[in-house]
């Protein structure tokens, strides 16, 4: 059982009434509480506070642990990550924010989900291990914010999906531009019908090439004190330890294996949202294709996809495009919203440009207390994923491919289905 020590946050509370139950309810003598433990004067009590982790805390990872140490009704009690350098740099900023040392650090994040006083965890390792680390997580009672690309193939999307519905935990995958104001307004138009019937979407994939696990040159091992390269390998094919690789990533981080690539890297923001925009957050498309320097999917609907890298307006990067029968908006991180008639941006909501992570965590940590779903569960990370994967089987493959939504298998196609999935290295297991 966890020491209350460990957590003392959430635990003062807790301590404060045992003490008073023990002496009967009668203090000898006069006994004051903080206005903060009793949640008043905008703070938040102790004991209501959502307690987290954090599980990977490179770039993006201290972006993100910064954004949630801001918020009032949550508090980071564990930081892990394979570099001892990245695991004092999160403590100290950790306890530089609550001023104190009461962080604790873990090189195995299997020990940091062990503990039962953490309620929910940030997983922001590299992507080989994004699905595997969710999917204990979950299974360890955690609600997960899990940094994109989520998944590395098929099997590993739908994994995700059945586990989060089946152990009631939350994900909330970290395609943060669901919840930034020119992008909600942009597929509102699209969803509310302002359009017209809906024909094409555009989403910028950043890179179509697909590319392998690749195998760089040996370079002596630290020791795993410093950087423990078998823990982040994980599931991934083994390799000699490579400076390069621990720093910034391999060929495997970026969907794995054979057919990983751009597509999934950007795919993960940009096709997320025109499922979005398209009201197919429950499904994927059924056809997909390499057409040019282009990648392309159709719908059942008949609606089609254009994963392009040029020809955009001045949106900034990760840029959507919308069109229908009536009309067509365009947007990016600039914040700035395009559109075929200026009457269909009137009244937009406020500019918010780049892309920040904040309101996304809010709404995740929101769902942690109120247990709805996030805006980018495990459901709607399931299948923005499943359509960025077969985009890109067809364009390593070279060819059209149909896809049964239901079934989640390639149509007559025995090749494109054994790349669904791909083999996980001992002793790791999804």
């Amino acid at each position: 059982m966890q020491s209350e020590s460990l957590n003392p946050a959430s635990s003062s509370r807790r301590r404060f009434l045992k003490t008073s139950a023990l002496t009967g309810g009668a203090l000898a003598l006069p006994y004051f509480i903080p206005a903060a433990a009793l949640g008043r004067d905008g703070a938040v009590a102790p004991g209501e506070k959502i307690t987290f982790g954090a599980i990977g805390i490179g770039g993006r990872g201290s972006y993100d642990l910064s954004c949630m140490l801001e918020e009032q009704d949550v508090r980071c009690v564990a930081v892990c990550d394979v570099r001892k350098e990245r695991r004092e740099a999160a403590k100290q900023q950790v306890d530089g924010k609550y001023g104190n040392k009461d962080c604790v650090m873990y090189n195995d994040f299997r020990e940091l989900l062990a503990r039962p006083d953490i309620d929910a965890v940030l997983i922001a390792t590299g992507p080989n291990w994004h699905a595997l680390a969710s999917v204990m997580a979950a299974k360890a009672g955690k609600d997960v914010y899990c940094e994109k690309p989520c998944t590395k193939n098929i099997a590993e999307s739908l994994i995700l999906a059945e586990t989060f519905q089946r152990t009631g935990r939350l994900l909330q995958g970290g395609m943060q531009r669901r919840s930034l104001p020119n992008f909600e307004f942009a597929a509102s138009l699209a969803q509310r019908g302002k359009l017209g019937k809906l024909t094409v979407l555009h989403a910028h994939p950043g890179g179509l090439g697909t590319e392998s696990s690749g195998w760089p040159g040996a370079q002596p091992d630290p020791g795993k004190e410093v950087a423990d390269w078998d823990m982040y390998l994980g599931p991934a094919a083994w390799r000699p330890f490579n400076d390069g690789i621990l720093h910034n990533g391999g060929g495997f981080e970026k969907g794995g294996g054979l057919v990983g690539g751009g597509c999934l890297e950007w795919g993960s923001h940009c096709v997320d949202l025109c499922q979005w925009a398209n009201q197919t957050d429950d499904t994927s498309a059924v056809e997909y294709w390499p057409e040019g320097n282009q990648l392309c999917a159709k719908y059942a609907s008949g609606v089609k996809l254009v994963m392009r890298n040029d020809g955009w307006l001045n949106s900034g990067s990760c840029p959507v495009r919308y069109e229908g029968e009536n009309g067509w908006v365009e947007t990016g991180d600039s914040g700035e919203l395009f559109a075929s008639s200026l009457d269909l941006i009137n009244g937009k909501r406020a500019k918010s440009s780049g892309y920040p992570a904040n309101f996304h965590i809010r709404n995740f940590f929101d769902c942690v207390k109120s247990r709805n779903q996030p805006r980018a569960n495990a459901k709607v990370a399931c299948q923005s994923h499943i359509v960025c994967h077969a985009a890109n089987i067809a364009q390593f493959l070279g060819r059209k491919l149909q896809y049964d939504p239901v079934k989640n298998e390639f149509i007559g196609d025995q090749e494109a289905n054994r790349l669904r999935s791909e083999a996980l290295r001992e002793p790791w297991r999804i």
